[in-house]
């Protein structure tokens, strides 16, 4: 299952995942975690994973939009696990 299933099978709220997109944003070095049932998924795990989001994030004028586009597209590319 991805992420993105998860969200259309409503097991991750938009509200989960909004705070998890601002949390691994504001610091990208601490540990956030979305639970998914009984699974998880790393945040950073998945932006690592997806070559354009982290390209993206690299990008030091990026807006604060096309940051959390694009850690939310990893996210709901990123298998939970």
């Amino acid at each position: 299952m991805t992420g993105g299933e998860a969200f259309r099978a409503k097991l991750l709220t938009d509200d989960a995942l909004d705070a998890a997109i601002a949390a691994y944003l504001a610091d990208p070095s601490a540990p956030v975690v979305l639970e998914i049932g009984d699974r998880r998924l790393d945040v950073a795990a998945a932006v690592m994973a997806h070559q354009w989001s982290a390209d993206e994030l690299a990008i030091e004028d990026a807006t604060p939009a096309r940051r959390r586009n694009a850690v939310r597209t990893a996210v709901l590319l990123a298998t939970v696990g």
